[in-house]
């Protein structure tokens, strides 16, 4: 997993309420067991017309959205079934945190695990934030993993992660990276204890 430190981007507003799983990459691709071609599945059925071609007025294909990594998405995002292509998808798009009143709690266990920050503000936060990209679309915002910090543009807010998660995102490790980190000690142990 990709070391989570700092990120200052520009901000992809998707301020639509509820988006499930299956929007945010359709079952149709969920046959593959890695993120190869996950990015061009991301949102695809708002994405592209049956053709094949662009929609234009959405907002992954809009070019002052290109680049950007950070999803300022509605409330009660990532609900729905539980795959975890959702987070490979939105991370292999470019994607590293995704600021919303609430996530699926699933979703956002998945997220932390792929390095994908799910960022909770409280709704006049968030409505704040939403009226700022639409004054200011090229705004800039910066997620601080060690301070827990969002800021923006005249200001700036907290959020909560557990310590855990944390700890394996700063270091760049994940669940078992973090446990072989304690290597010389479990050999110990393992030594004391024949």
């Amino acid at each position: 997993m990709a070391q989570f430190t700092t990120l200052a981007s520009r901000v992809m507003p998707l301020p639509v309420n509820d988006i499930d799983t299956d929007q945010i990459i359709p079952a149709k691709f969920l046959k593959v067991t890695d993120k190869n071609g996950l990015a061009d599945a991301l949102f695809f059925n708002w994405r592209y017309n049956d053709d094949g071609s662009d929609k234009g007025d959405f907002i992954l294909n809009q070019p002052n959205s290109k680049g950007a990594q950070i999803l300022l998405a509605g409330d009660n995002f990532g609900c729905g079934s539980s795959r975890e292509h959702a987070p490979w998808a939105l991370t292999s798009y470019g994607f590293r945190a995704v600021i919303s009143t609430s996530f699926a709690d699933i979703f956002r266990n998945n997220s932390l695990k792929n390095g994908l920050i799910p960022i909770i503000v409280d709704g006049a936060t968030h409505k704040m934030l939403l009226d700022l990209i639409e004054e200011v679309p090229s705004a800039k915002f910066t997620v601080d993993l060690a301070s827990q910090t969002l800021s923006f543009p005249n200001g700036s807010v907290t959020f909560p992660i557990d310590p855990f998660n944390k700890t394996c995102l700063l270091n760049g490790v994940d669940e078992l990276g973090y446990i072989m980190g304690f290597d010389e000690q479990i050999s110990a142990f393992e030594r004391s204890h024949p």
